[in-house]
């Protein structure tokens, strides 16, 4: 059974068939194979969606959609350019801060991708940067929208692997501020060898008063961690609370967002929560059937035989999840994935928090690296250019990424360290 799953699935990637659907697929002939009663995929299928956490995605979604529509993340960019934008280089340094920021509250790395990037693409072009850098730049830095919490990925771990959402989320601080702090470095010395950006201070905003105008949207983020963490609210009804925010400041305060412009958001929010969901659940049945099937303890046996050390077993599966990255999206890569590694690693010593970071931070890498990575296209579409165009300048950055991404994998106190402090034994 689960050879025919696999294969199917291969197969189905290989002819462009959408992740859902080559998923789902793949579990109904494994079904059909082992001759099991067909309405398991109805109960496996209900059963992957029906659970109170994943109820944070489409509140994610919507509350990013609302802050792009409702000025939050203009009055973001203008904060972000107030403190960086002074340098050369400022300008794609306000990119990856901006999106620092805003991942505080979207979750969604696709979000960040166009509330940020149809600001500062045409900003980028505008202050004389290649098109093609402004927009492998911005698919980059939009990467944060993941690895900052909330995460929708980490959401996706923590119920997967069974894990504590608020865990994961406090140590997702450490690899994101590492990873922002690498990037902006990068871009800084980048540009003053380029010699690019000596113009980017124009029209800068003096510090008070971008954080004056932006006083409400930087409020967001704490209002919504410091809850979480305050336990005031549980990271799922964070969510409903960022969507609240979002729309009184975007229709009372900024007054940006009229009534038609609802129906816009609503249904452009439904789509992708829509699209998610479906994944999961398809992702969901895949992983019973292939749990049942024995699959994890075999692959768990034979990793422990090859990969002797947990160094080792480290260095393998950051390889092998690199690879899956750049076929398989995000999410059910997390919901396949996690359930089968998750336990292996804790075999191996590794804290299940610290997996979690290391799976989410490299699986985020495909959504940078052709041929399906989803930031891309959605920069593309922003830039209005091919995808060919940008992977000249996007290997630098996927380079950096991965350094970071062996420092987190080697250091766990980067991911670790907050998370102790803060939920003590």
């Amino acid at each position: 059974m689960s050879v025919v799953m696999i294969c199917t699935m291969v197969l189905c990637f290989a002819l462009t068939v959408s992740v859902a659907v080559s998923i789902g697929l793949a579990s109904i002939l494994g079904i059909q194979v082992s001759n099991a009663n067909m309405l398991i995929s109805v109960k496996e299928m209900f059963a992957s969606i029906n659970k109170f956490p994943l109820a944070a995605i489409p509140f994610f979604i919507l509350a990013g959609n609302l802050m792009e529509t409702g000025g939050i993340s203009r009055r973001l960019v203008e904060f972000a350019k107030s403190i960086v934008g002074g340098v050369q280089g400022g300008l794609p340094m306000t990119c990856v801060l901006t999106c620092m920021i805003f991942a505080a509250v979207s979750g969604s790395s696709v979000a960040t991708t166009f509330a940020i990037g149809a600001i500062l693409i045409p900003a980028l072009i505008k202050h004389g940067y290649p098109t093609s850098y402004a927009a492998a730049l911005q698919a980059t830095s939009a990467e944060l929208g993941v690895i900052i919490p909330p995460s929708i990925p980490m959401i996706l771990y923590g119920v997967s692997a069974e894990v504590s959402i608020g865990e994961l989320f406090i140590a997702g601080f450490g690899p994101g501020l590492l990873i922002s702090g690498a990037l902006m470095l990068f871009v800084w010395a980048y540009c003053k060898y380029k010699g690019w950006g000596k113009n980017d201070g124009d029209g800068r905003l003096s510090f008070g008063k971008a954080t004056l105008q932006a006083g409400w949207a930087l409020l967001m983020p704490v209002i919504i961690l410091g809850g979480i963490y305050g336990g005031v609210f549980t990271p799922t009804e964070a969510s409903a609370v960022a969507v609240f925010y979002a729309l009184v400041v975007g229709m009372v305060i900024y007054r940006e967002i009229k009534i038609k412009d609802l129906y816009a958001i609503l249904r452009k929010s439904a789509i992708s929560s829509a699209v998610i969901m479906f994944i999961i659940a398809n992702a969901g049945l895949f992983a019973f059937l292939i749990t049942r099937a024995g699959v994890p303890d075999a692959i768990g046996r034979w990793l422990e035989s090859v990969l002797q050390s947990p160094a080792m077993f480290l260095l393998g599966v950051n390889a092998a999840l690199f690879v899956i990255g750049m076929f398989i999206e995000t999410s059910a890569a997390i919901i396949v994935l996690a359930p089968i590694l998750a336990p292996v690693a804790m075999h191996f010593g590794i804290d299940p928090v610290h997996f979690g970071l290391i799976m989410v931070v490299n699986l985020a890498l495909g959504m940078i690296t052709p041929p399906f990575g989803v930031n891309l296209f959605a920069a593309c579409t922003v830039a209005k250019i091919s995808l060919d165009r940008i992977v000249g300048h996007l290997l630098p950055f996927v380079g950096v990424i991965l350094a970071c991404l062996m420092v987190i994998t080697y250091v766990p106190s980067i991911s670790l360290a907050l998370r102790d402090l803060v939920y003590a034994k």
